[in-house]
């Protein structure tokens, strides 16, 4: 049994000295992976995954509509390697620099050794740039060209870190823990171990190093050359830079330019600075990668080709837009503006011009905050508050930005900025915030104004102007609307209010007590303590119903009925105004953004974004504004409105997004008329979308889009306007023969109820119009048709006229100026005369004589035993007969409004023929009161005449030169 014993020891023994010869189970497995499994090397699951996070477009780039990539959009800034000395350099813009241009480094350049910095140890180089240069977007690009294997290849490991989620840890980590728990593959890492020198082949990238607050005094920061030891976050920071713990690694540190005196200069082995786009031809590569790149917006190439052309040469043109667009975030606006205005289509998600504004100060300013003093914490220790970096900005450049709005001014000078963004009296702590907001953030709002001399201006006579007009409306409205711009009443009420509000309850219960034993009259006074809150909810309410009335009285300036509508306007802002220019130009803002603005912050979306950055407002405050605006815009619109100012109108209910508000303002509208505006997809957009807000019920009696530029295109997204309305006016428009098949199924769609459809001046031509006239027989809705000036032509009259019968309710038919020559008109007024309900038909300007004319008002009044026993009112000229006719006003007013446009040549016939028919009719009259309104009918001829003679000598003259 003692043998067995022995050679069991010995069995256990020698299997103990085999299995300790075997390397340790995650090596072993780790080896034979590598070998049969390249992809499951950690190196390699790292570089997967990290190109998985860092490929996440954020949600602000998703308002493109999802078609760009980060390796195609991307353009990179101007990136310059600074002197210690001047690592604080300010920032100009290099076409405002004088001297000749400092080259550029690459991301590569900035890692090559450092001739006084030790040679084992590995570089730290911190990266640093203003708001808005692009530090995020190059430190993205970075992370996937180093997993791409297109840079820094000479580094095994990449390990990227947001400062913002260190500074947040609460528990002391080492940085093997803090690695893995960020990056769960990488735990077991040899590279992490300290062991050798391993670490050559590591870079530890911290963005947002100013989130963090290092201590680099030994006192307070204990140093630790051990990867494994538990530290708080900020230490194991401090010791990787002091190069105490993995000295062979490298580290690149991304900061503001505030926070690059926070890591002591021995510890930096070489400073960068982004500079942003510094040429006219990085911003263009910019815009091209963005606007050029949209398959499925249905926007042509030469279009999108000519929109960047346009913008280009604004940008040589306007100094203030290229200064603007020397910081890549300002870039990034003006291709979400452009991108809004110019490729917004019905399927592509909701967005609003508040909404891109809003987005674009989240993407800059998002968890960005001011350090505001320390506070206690339940365990003894001494936590730093933090204020919204955004709220600040609110406070102080939208107070500048309001006082502009109110009075009127886009710049200001050294001391106004003095007296809104500095103030008077500060603490210590308010002086440093001020530093900080200054160094970072206050160049990115407001900018030099470029003299007009090309000079530059003396200290004291430098003003400052925001670097787009359109921001400075949005931080008003904002600064309004968060309801910084109350009196010092409001605010002492306020503050009084909450007082009472605390000690009210703890009074009642103390007069509750001693009325047991004193009578209960000596205390009624206390009672009035609780008026006061409600005196406070009163003053309130009527502070968001002051909003309100802004909001309508901003909205219908009487001075700017006359201008563009605002989305004109924002559009000539960033292509400039091409063609002839006016005489006098008015140097007044109008600032019919800022109301806009005032209604889009309301919406829901935008407020959530605002929550984000710090920036509250409540739903009461949203409501009470609501209620008020709906009473303010109702008696306005109770006021004849011009077109432009009832798109801006349609724009604001837009950027609302409140259905049922809509809906309420929508009923007190019977009539649109936009004529004369420009429309492009984004205006029909709008105007769909607003009237889809309204109830399928609800009808408009005239919807007027005549001139305004319409195409087929544009139709098919107005598709859901045209249902909401009963007389549709589309004359003088580009809609040709393919328009017709759209509004054939307009007429066929039994949600719609068109009662009248004006086509006037569209080239329809024949084929279209026969298209048209197929969907009528199976409409029940139309009474008027106006077809004039079509290209009807002979066969389309007769077309028409073998169909009447089918449309019975049919009343009005205008195909005045459609080349239909005597026998086709006959043949459409007899079959007018047969139809039970058409009592008018419009013929003048048809190449028709004399005897055909006769014979037309005579065919218009039916025979007793053949006819209906109906009069049709057959307009084939001024004239009936020997007698003046009883619409010769409406068709001389037809003929002088379009005299312009028509074919001269033949109008001045027509006119001409007229005046023929005008004087023998006068010498046909016995009576000497008819001799005279005879003459007056002719006088209006000549000076229609003589109105197209003025008009074509100017034209004759150009041409002679």
């Amino acid at each position: 049994m003692s043998s067995l014993t022995r050679q069991l020891k010995v069995l256990r023994w020698s299997w103990r000295r085999r299995v300790a010869a075997l390397p340790p189970p995650a090596v072993y497995t780790r080896a034979l992976c590598s070998r049969s499994h390249d992809p499951a090397d950690p190196i390699e699951v790292h570089k997967r995954k990290l190109e998985l996070w860092f490929s996440h477009l954020p949600q602000e780039e998703k308002q493109f509509g999802g078609y760009f990539l980060p390796e195609t959009m991307h353009v990179d800034p101007l990136i310059l390697e600074r002197e210690p000395a001047e690592k604080r350099t300010p920032l100009i813009p290099s076409p405002l620099l004088q001297g000749p241009p400092v080259p550029a480094c690459t991301m590569e350049q900035l890692f090559e050794p450092v001739a006084d910095w030790g040679g084992a140890r590995g570089l730290n180089v911190m990266l640093y740039g203003a708001v808005g240069t692009g530090k995020t977007t190059v430190v993205r690009k970075l992370v996937l060209d180093w997993c791409a294997g297109a840079a820094l290849t000479q580094f095994k490991l990449l390990v990227p870190f947001s400062c913002e989620d260190l500074s947040q840890l609460t528990r002391a980590s080492s940085l093997r823990d803090l690695v893995g728990r960020k990056y769960l593959h990488l735990r077991r890492i040899p590279l992490l171990s300290g062991e050798g020198d391993q670490a050559k082949e590591v870079l530890f990238l911290f963005n947002g190093i100013e989130k963090m607050k290092l201590d680099f005094r030994i006192g307070n920061t204990e140093l630790c050359s051990d990867p494994s030891e538990a530290l708080p976050s900020g230490a194991v920071v401090v010791n990787l830079l002091r190069k105490y713990l993995l000295p062979e690694a490298s580290i690149l540190v991304t900061t503001r330019l505030s926070a690059v005196e926070s890591i002591p200069q021995k510890y930096v082995a070489r400073y960068a600075q982004i500079c942003g786009f510094d040429s006219a031809e990085r911003q263009r590569a910019y815009f091209t990668s963005r606007l050029l790149q949209q398959p499925s917006t249905g926007v042509a190439q030469p279009n999108r080709e000519a929109l960047i052309e346009l913008l280009y040469l604004n940008l040589q043109r306007e100094s203030r837009l290229a200064q603007a667009c020397f910081l890549p975030a300002y870039c990034w606006l003006t291709c979400a503006t452009l991108h809004f205005l110019h490729f917004t289509d019905a399927q592509a998600p909701i967005r609003t011009f508040t909404g891109i504004y809003t987005s674009f100060l989240r993407l800059n300013f998002g968890g960005e905050v001011l350090g505001a003093g320390a506070a206690a914490r339940a365990d003894g220790s001494v936590q730093e508050r933090q204020g919204s970096l955004m709220l600040y900005v609110v406070r102080t450049v939208g107070k500048l930005a309001f006082d502009g709005v109110t009075n009127k001014r886009t710049s200001f000078s050294e001391s106004e900025l003095e007296q809104w963004v500095g103030g008077k009296t500060k603490t210590d702590e308010e002086l440093r915030q001020l530093a900080v907001f200054r160094t970072d953030v206050l160049d990115f709002f407001l900018v030099p104004c470029p003299s007009k001399d090309g000079q530059e201006q003396d200290a004291d006579e430098r003003r400052y102007t925001f670097a787009v007009p359109a921001m400075q409306e949005y931080l008003a409205a904002l600064y309004v609307v968060l309801g910084e711009n109350k009196t010092a009443v409001e605010k002492l009420t306020r503050q009084v209010s909450v007082a009472i509000g605390q000690v009210n309850e703890e009074v009642g219960s103390m007069v509750a007590v001693l009325s047991k034993f004193i009578p209960l009259r000596i205390f009624a006074v206390f009672n009035l303590l609780q008026l006061f809150p409600k005196l406070y909810e009163r003053i309130h309410t009527h502070n968001q119903g002051r909003i309100a009335r802004t909001l309508a009285s901003e909205m219908f300036r009487n001075e700017d009925s006359f201008n563009e509508d605002v989305l004109d306007q924002v559009e000539q802002g960033l292509l400039g105004l091409h063609g002839p220019q006016p005489e006098k130009q008015d140097e007044r803002q109008p600032f019919e953004l800022y109301p806009i603005f005032m209604g889009g912050l309301l919406h829901y979306d935008n407020r959530v974004l605002l929550q984000q950055l710090g920036c509250s407002i409540k739903s009461t405050t949203v409501s009470q504004i609501t209620r008020a605006l709906r009473k303010y815009l109702v008696r306005e619109l109770n006021k004849p409105q011009p077109p432009e100012e009832l798109m801006d109108l349609l724009v604001l209910l837009y950027e609302f997004q409140n259905p049922r508000l809509t809906a309420e303002i929508l009923s007190t509208i019977r009539t649109i008329r936009l004529c004369n505006v420009r429309m492009t997809p984004l205006k029909c957009f709008v105007l769909s979308s607003v009237l889809s807000c309204s109830p399928a019920s609800y009808r408009l009696e005239e919807l007027n889009l005549s001139s305004c530029y319409l195409t087929h295109d544009l139709l098919e997204m107005l598709w859901p306007a045209f249902r909401h309305t009963h007389n549709l006016n589309l004359q003088f428009n580009s809609l040709g023969p393919d328009s017709c098949i759209f509004l054939s199924d307009l007429l066929l769609d039994p949600k719609s109820d068109i009662r009248s459809l004006q086509l006037c001046d569209n080239p329809l031509q024949e084929s279209g119009v026969r298209t048209l006239l197929e969907a009528l027989p199976q409409d029940q809705s139309l009474r008027h048709l106006s077809l004039m000036h079509t290209g009807l032509g002979d066969a389309g009259a007769r077309q028409l006229a073998s169909i009447l019968h089918h449309h019975a309710r049919l009343q009005e038919l205008n195909v005045a100026y459609n080349n239909i020559g005597d026998s086709a008109a006959l043949t459409l007024v007899d079959a007018c005369r047969e139809h039970p309900n058409i009592h008018t038909v419009h013929l003048y300007l048809n190449p028709l004589s004399n005897v055909g004319k006769q014979s037309l008002y005579v065919r218009g009044v039916p025979t007793d035993h053949g006819g209906t026993g109906r009069r049709v009112q057959v307009l084939a000229s001024v004239t009936e007969g020997s007698d003046l006719s009883e619409s010769w006003h409406p068709i001389l007013s037809v003929i002088t409004e379009n005299a312009s446009t028509w074919d001269p040549k033949r109008v001045r016939e027509q006119l001409e023929v007229f005046l023929r028919d005008l004087e023998w009719g006068r010498q046909q009259q016995p009576s000497w009161w008819k001799r005279m309104h005879f003459r007056k009918v002719e006088k209006g001829v000549r000076q229609v005449l003589q109105r197209m003679d003025k008009d074509t000598a100017p034209k004759s003259r150009r041409n002679a030169k």
